[in-house]
């Protein structure tokens, strides 16, 4: 899964892709708000992380643009705290949750993750297709109880195919969104990506539909 990261300051920037790159995400970041509506109406993104204090454009500006462009991802806001009236302000403007500064890493992973469920129609942290368990809290498969062993990309591809679960999700697709934007995508390489991932579950798990992508049952 992909996210957005739109913070102006550089630590706790750097901090939020560290966090989110060790929660098994792909992230790409902008550090005001043009570079942030560019990103946002070009690239696809699962969820974005906005602050609104940005400079050369703010983030409800940004948000504003966003939606109004239909662009419908999951955003985040992030606020100073006690500026209750930027919350109203987010929320009004289209962000799906908020979140006030400081705060800790792991409530903002578990807002993101809630976010990008409700998104998928999931209700639950643990993604499951028959035997297979992907649980995105812990960014850990198991299949029939056993811990399943995925690098990196290839948890990023069955974790996107799992939240699109019976939908069929190019190779395009798929690059796009397990690869940040600065990354050289070869949707090819989704080939060998799926190849491995099926050396490692039941056979006929994920299926191909010639033409189009790969399908989770």
């Amino acid at each position: 899964m992909r996210i957005l990261i739109v913070e102006d300051e550089p630590t706790l920037r750097q901090q939020l892709q560290r966090s989110l790159a060790a929660a098994g995400y792909v992230t790409d970041a902008a550090d005001n708000g043009r570079d942030a509506l560019h990103l946002g109406q070009e690239e696809a993104f699962d969820a974005a992380v906005l602050d609104l204090g940005l400079p050369l454009l703010d983030g409800l500006s940004v948000l504003r643009q966003w939606r109004a462009a239909g662009r419908n991802l999951p955003v985040l806001i992030l606020t100073a705290r006690g500026e209750w009236h930027e919350r109203v302000a987010g929320i009004d403007a289209g962000a799906d949750d908020y979140l006030p500064k400081p705060f800790h890493m792991e409530e903002l992973l578990a807002r993101l993750r809630a976010l990008i469920r409700r998104a998928g129609g999931q209700a639950a942290n643990e993604l499951v297709c028959g035997p297979l368990v992907l649980d995105t809290r812990s960014a850990r498969a198991h299949l029939d109880g056993q811990p399943l062993t995925l690098t990196s990309h290839e948890f990023r591809v069955l974790a996107y195919l799992l939240h699109r679960r019976g939908e069929v999700v190019s190779r395009a697709e798929l690059s796009e969104h397990i690869y940040s934007y600065d990354s050289d995508r070869d949707s090819n390489t989704i080939e060998v990506f799926v190849a491995r991932l099926r050396k490692k579950l039941p056979p006929e798990m994920i299926e191909t539909v010639r033409g189009l992508g790969y399908r989770l049952p």
